[in-house]
């Protein structure tokens, strides 16, 4: 292994800015980079200096042209940046807070070998110099690339060393290179020609913008390598040529005081499609609907008027608080059901979409891919809890998705630091070679492949390939041999670690005897690591924990598992797999393991904060506008998810959406749902009628984002919708410290409120997003991207169509480096990461509250629900595990409650209904204390020999009954719009009542505590994991596990049970028996007692295992208590049983 050093440095690198010399802020501390040659000569790689140099008059002023002679043939400039590409693919970067950060050069990721040219490790030639074992240079199909015409092998570090310090000879032949254009310098992407020389003047954060200006590098030079000027004309808006759909006025660019721009007449002329439209609910359905809201509020108010009027004077603290328990259930109702007042339904039109971005046309004529990219976020913590087998799938539906591969990137977040994920996500980087073509060869569906082997139809179903069944089985093969690999990898690192430890153990005691010749030789002690396969050690966290590689103090990681695809498609043939791939397009996207750096006193943020480095990690290397995130085991079941998320995006007015949201649907859960795992009343009800509002809330996974919605920035025209609100440029717009006269075109959508009314500048962006500057100058590129097109006089904020058919830009050294330095554990200090940027910290629902915050500053959201499901996870079925994660859920309500994101503060943005729902968000745990008191009450009636009323009369009994009868047609309303059946509306009623007197009532106790004393609350992961019992697969249904969680609802069923006896008995034995109230509490003991049902069956565990004499336990304690209360409480004056009754 070759390990490659950059000297960190926190002081000499400045955020620079356009504004004057005067009033500049104090320079905040960063990060530069530098790399050492295999020659010895060091190499900077901080970005700003190669940046220095390109601006400087010197290079900027003049272009040297070499005609090609016959010893001078150029060879194509993006090789160079290839093969640097490739040196980045190979490396495994490190490095975090004080220390250097490093790139490691492997020579395998993994075990099994790597056969795809883009993977990390992939196979290739040695380079010929003797003592080098470095890997050949080489090109997409993993051909070697050979300068010399000897054809002569050498590796990348050798070339440069043979051009720079060899006279340009070739070691094998000793003639001079006919090219060397392979050098160093060439990794940054910005050192390539200009089209035109722009002025020495033009600042840096203009010559970022002009990537977004339609030129970029693919119209610096023809093919023959000359300028080509009419190409330049033609995509430049010269004074002729026509190549743009947005054509200005009057030879105007488009960049005067109004930017007024017409579309030209062959667009005008063509009719525009909308991508998406709404489809409303039936006024059969939705008028009764609300009909019956308002009958039932009317209702509601009358019964609690007449409930108030009419006190039980026999028993006043019964009747008092069963008042105030159903004024609080009346309100949360209430504010349960207003934003369910305008339910809407959405579709969307992929034909159209393709038409638009993926069809020939004037301003595309390649038919290029025009959509713009997605940067797909996975989140882990912990191998144990979440199987790498299970993330490994997710990661492989995701790179089998139908979305252009060069416009899709993957990032995977490890935030345990843990070589077993590292090297399982390796394992399926390499069976990607052979899944994906194989799902593009095929319209498989769904593309997890552990999905797809389980599926229980017919899988040659509509296939009509006739090579399908062999090529099915084949894969079927390689997946059982991959899943293999994955199950055996604890081992396999152990065992690995094992033999290097022993290894070591021996070098280090050869060496004491060495220097001890005479001493006796004591044990040497050497920490255990853990062994990455090139032998080295691993930077993260080890087996046996220890300093600076435990789970919160290690290095910040970035490794490059799948290099960046080319940007033309690279089709297969029959000799490249176990599979014929003719005419398959096997290119993979762009895959990336990301652990963040954690060093102990730093507040790590949990998941939030993985999100976040991700972020800023993806931002630097691929900048996709969008941003997809995903949990492990949640994966992509409908192939073309991200095309519909995609339709609501690029639509007109889809610039002020802050992100799409999709419903959660999960996989292996008992058919007769127990705890209501599914969801539906949620994910079908009450997020199709936030829909209808601003948007459905952000619920953690499933979410297409708007990068910079993201950022904290307003939306589009959020001055013309809300002018009261304050707001201000990204840029500024009468900065008294910028030279830039106005703010460019690409900028105008980008602005930040701010309370106060201060403009921003550059100089103040650092305090916002940090010390990065290519972070920074990322931000209005994004923005840009993610426009829709300006296809229609009615489109606002539009791009030119076109302008993202252009290469992405390739990886370098550089790149990666500085992507580490935004992973390191100190980069968020003092800025707004986590309060204003990105995912919102201070709540273990940060999901929730960054909608929140999105709402707040004027976003929308949309509800994306596709006729496949988009996506499918795993949740818990076993009754411990889910009342824990509807603890963490409640607990993160309570911290809402009790923030300064709790709706009473929004903003006038935020429309009423919305309001009232992230009221209800924040609000609904508190209803446990009530519900538990109301729970109880049935059985002080009946332990009493009282009632909630007076008597049963016909009017208590005649609200009763509307009530009940309300709140079922409402019920069966909901069915009707939303689609969900009878049954589930019922078992989410029933798991309402067990987590509202378990883990609701926890979590208020548990976010009081924090408000209050300050104490933190725990976080535990959700397990991902199964039961043991391998032949069931709903095995972990019948695990009791023990929990204080369920000490309420046992006391609850245990004491109705037992005044239920005792109701009967008293009643019995009674004089005067007083029916009424006895049925009155019999009625709701069985109300209460049929909510909790699932409850106790799940207690009971696996049907026909529990014992007999349970159920033989049960009578008996349930007779002798109620024995027991006779014996202390006898009837008096009476020798008869129920007054005229007698046994016979």
């Amino acid at each position: 292994m070759a390990s490659k050093s950059f000297k960190g440095s926190r002081s000499s690198l400045s955020i620079s800015s356009d504004a004057a010399e005067s009033h500049k802020p104090p320079i905040p501390p960063t990060v530069t980079f530098g790399r050492r040659t295999s020659s010895g000569r060091y190499v900077s790689y901080s970005r700003d200096d190669l940046d220095s140099e390109l601006g400087s008059s010197d290079f900027m002023n003049y272009t040297v042209h070499i005609p090609p002679t016959p010893d001078n043939q150029p060879m194509d400039p993006s090789i160079s940046q290839k093969v640097e590409e490739q040196y980045v693919s190979n490396s495994l970067f490190t490095g975090g807070f004080n220390s250097v950060t490093r790139a490691h050069l492997m020579d395998k990721v993994i075990e099994s070998e790597a056969n795809h040219p883009q993977m990390a490790g992939a196979k290739g030639s040695s380079c010929a110099i003797p003592g080098c074992d470095a890997k050949v240079m080489s090109d997409e199909r993993g051909a070697d690339i050979l300068p010399c015409e000897c054809d002569f092998k050498i590796c990348r570090d050798c070339y440069i060393d043979a051009v720079k310090t060899g006279g340009g000879m070739c070691p094998g032949c000793k003639e001079p290179y006919k090219n060397t254009d392979l050098d160093e310098t060439a990794v940054d992407n910005n050192a390539r020609p200009l089209p035109l020389p722009p002025p020495g003047t033009m600042s840096k954060m203009e010559r970022r913008l002009s990537l977004m200006k339609s030129t970029k590098s693919v119209l610096m030079r023809s093919q023959t390598g000359d300028f080509d000027h009419n190409r330049w004309l033609f995509e430049t808006r010269g004074t002729y040529g026509y190549g743009n759909a947005i054509w200005p006025k009057d030879g105007n660019l488009g960049n005067g005081n109004n930017d007024e721009v017409v579309e030209p007449q062959e667009l005008i002329s063509k009719p525009w499609r909308p991508l998406t439209r709404k489809l409303k609910i039936p006024a059969a359905v939705l008028s009764p609907y609300r009909l019956l809201i308002f009958l039932r509020v009317v209702v509601l108010a009358l019964f609690l008027a007449w409930r108030i009027n009419h006190p039980n004077n026999d028993a006043i603290w019964l009747w008092g608080m069963s008042v105030v328990c159903e004024i609080w259930f009346a309100f949360s109702w209430l504010l349960d059901q207003l934003p369910k007042l305008c339910p809407i339904n959405r579709a969307t039109d992929l034909n159209v979409l393709k038409d638009k971005f993926e069809t020939p046309s004037p301003s595309n004529p390649t038919g290029k891919s025009d959509l713009p990219g997605i940067d797909v976020f996975v989140s882990t913590a912990d191998p144990e809890k979440e199987p790498p087998l299970v993330t490994a799938n997710t990661i492989l539906s995701i790179l089998a998705a139908d979305y252009p591969v060069e416009k899709l990137a993957c990032y995977v977040s490890d935030d345990g630091g843990a070589l077993l994920t590292f090297e399982a996500m390796a394992e399926a980087a390499s069976f990607a070679n052979i899944w994906v073509p194989f799902c593009r060869k095929h319209g498989i569906e769904p593309r997890n492949p552990e999905s797809y082997f389980n599926l229980k139809r017919d899988p040659y179903k509509n296939k009509v390939k006739p090579d399908f069944v062999k090529d099915r089985r084949r894969v079927k093969r390689e997946y059982d041999e991959f899943k293999v690999r994955i199950n055996s990898l604890p081992d396999s690192i152990r065992r690995r670690s094992d033999a290097y430890h022993a290894r070591e153990e021996i070098k280090a005691m050869k060496l004491q005897r060495q220097n001890r010749e005479d001493e006796p030789v004591e044990s040497v002690k050497i920490p255990k690591a853990t062994w990455m396969a090139d032998g080295t050690h691993w930077p993260g966290t080890w087996l046996n924990a220890a300093s600076e590689h435990s789970r919160g103090d290690h290095a910040g990681i970035i490794q490059v598992m799948l290099k960046p695809p080319s940007d033309e498609p690279l089709y297969g043939t029959a000799d490249d797999g176990p599979i014929d791939l003719t005419d398959v397009d096997i290119r993979l996207p762009l895959l990336v393991y990301v652990s963040r750096e954690k060093r102990p006193g730093y507040d790590h943020n949990k998941k939030a904060g993985a999100m976040n480095a991700l972020v800023r990690a993806s931002a630097i290397m691929s900048n996709g506008p969008f941003i997809l995130n995903l949990d492990c085991d949640h994966y992509i079941y409908n192939s073309q998810a991200m095309r519909e998320g995609m339709c609501f995006m690029m639509d007109r007015g889809g610039d002020r959406i802050c992100y799409v949201q999709f419903p959660q649907r999960f996989e292996g859960i008992d058919p007769s749902d127990r705890y209501a795992n599914h969801n539906t009343v949620f994910f079908d009800v009450n997020m199709r009628a936030l829909d209808g509002l601003m948007g459905p809330v952000y619920v953690g996974t499933g979410c297409l984002f708007r990068r910079v919605a993201l950022y904290g920035f307003d939306p589009p025209r959020s001055k013309e919708h809300h002018p009261g609100c304050c707001s201000c440029c990204f840029f500024g717009r009468n900065n008294k410290h910028s030279s830039m006269a106005h703010t460019p075109e690409e900028n105008h959508a980008l602005r930040m409120g701010d309370s106060d009314d201060e403009e921003m500048n550059l100089s103040l962006l650092p305090k916002r997003f940090g010390n990065s500057t290519f972070l920074i100058d990322s931000i209005p590129i994004a923005e840009f991207q993610g426009r829709p097109l300006a296809d229609h006089p009615a489109v606002k904020n539009g791009r030119p169509p076109g302008a993202l058919t252009i290469p992405r830009e390739l990886l370098d050294a550089s790149t990666v480096a500085e992507a580490i330095s935004v992973i390191s554990c100190w980069y968020e200090d003092k800025t707004e990461w986590g309060h204003r940027v990105g995912w919102i910290y201070g709540s273990v629902t940060e999901d929730v509250v960054t909608g929140y915050r999105m709402h707040n500053r004027g976003w929308k959201s949309v509800y994306c629900v596709t006729k496949r499901d988009a996506f499918r996870g795993t949740a818990p079925i076993n009754l411990t595990d889910r009342l824990h994660q509807v603890l963490r859920w409640a607990t993160g309500s309570v911290e809402i409650f009790f923030s300064r994101n709790n709706a009473f503060l929004a903003s006038p943005r935020m429309k009423l209904l919305q309001r009232i729902a992230y009221l209800n968000v924040g609000i609904y745990p508190f209803t446990s204390i009530f519900l538990i008191v109301y729970c109880f009450l049935p059985a002080l009636s009946l332990f009493s020999g009282q009632f909630i009323v007076q008597t049963l009369n016909v009017t208590f009994l005649t609200y009763l009954l509307t009530i009940t009868v309300t709140l079922c047609l409402l019920a069966v309303l909901e069915i009707k719009w939303s689609g969900i059946e009878l049954e589930e509306w019922w078992r989410n009623e029933q798991f309402w009542l067990i987590g509202g007197t378990s883990a609701h009532l926890a979590a208020v106790l548990q976010g009081l505590l924090k408000v209050i004393a300050g104490i933190e609350i725990s976080f535990t992961l959700t397990s991902k994991s199964a039961g043991d019992d391998v032949d069931d697969e709903f095995a972990d249904l019948y695990v009791v596990k023990w929990t204080s969680l369920m000490i309420p609802p046992i006391t609850i069923m245990m004491i109705n049970l037992i005044a239920i006896a005792v109701g009967f008995s008293r009643t019995i034995y009674s004089v005067i028996p007083q029916w009424s109230r006895l049925l009155g509490g019999v009625f709701f003991s069985f109300w209460v007692l049929a909510h909790l049902y699932p409850f106790a069956k799940g207690l009971m565990g696996r049907r026909g295992r529990t014992p007999t004499i349970v159920f033989v336990w049960s009578g008996l304690i349930a007779i002798t208590i109620s024995l027991l209360w006779v014996a202390i409480n006898p009837p008096s004056g009476t020798n008869q049983i129920g007054g005229s009754f007698q046994f016979p």
